[in-house]
């Protein structure tokens, strides 16, 4: 007898959000990523540092109308909502009552154990989301990868992926494309 293959049930958006809004998830760390639920793993200590880091260094510079949201959903299309360790979105926090951000002009995430979902997987849903630019604080190299220019990619988890790769270093800044007048120190989002 030949085993039936198995099937993965796909969600949408909407059914996500009403599956939280009922709380079934009870705070389990649960993100839509084309889809899929996927159970983030716990944070070590030396990750929630760099999310903390990153999210004082962006808030220290951002202009007046971006702000960062930490850890909170951006629903990016209909079968992705992921929960990106800082995300800088234009407005004000009370523009957002009623749904979650659609978009980002900036995500980051920080990565030690998860830096290949993060490249891969995050990467390729971030730029078929044509967020402008991604980063990703990597505590394994100690540098920051900057991801820009999203484009079609078939190749790709999520058939996107960023055609401009840049790895800087403790000793360089970095400048939004979406903020030019921003100039934020690689040093000040590793320490």
């Amino acid at each position: 007898m030949s085993q039936a293959p198995l099937t993965v049930r796909r969600w949408s958006r909407a059914e996500y959000e009403r599956l939280v809004d009922l709380g079934v998830f009870r705070g389990d760390p649960v993100e839509l990523i084309g889809g899929q639920l996927i159970v983030a793993e716990p944070q070590n200590s030396p990750h929630a540092t760099a999310v903390g880091t990153a999210d004082d260094a962006l808030r220290a510079v951002l202009p007046a109308g971006f702000f960062v949201r930490a850890q909170m959903p951006v629903a990016l299309d209909e079968e992705s909502a992921p929960e990106p360790d800082l995300a800088v979105v234009a407005g004000r926090r009370s523009d957002y009552r009623a749904g979650h951000p659609a978009s980002a002009v900036l995500v980051v995430e920080v990565a030690d154990s998860s830096l290949r979902f993060d490249r891969e997987d995050k990467g390729s849903l971030y730029a078929r989301a044509r967020v402008s630019e991604y980063w990703i604080v990597n505590l394994i190299d100690r540098v920051v990868e900057v991801y820009r220019d999203p484009g079609p990619d078939a190749s790709a988890a999520h058939g996107w992926r960023y055609r401009s790769v840049t790895r800087l270093g403790p000793a360089a800044t970095v400048e939004p494309v979406a903020l030019p007048s921003v100039r934020i120190r690689i040093s000040d989002l590793l320490r």
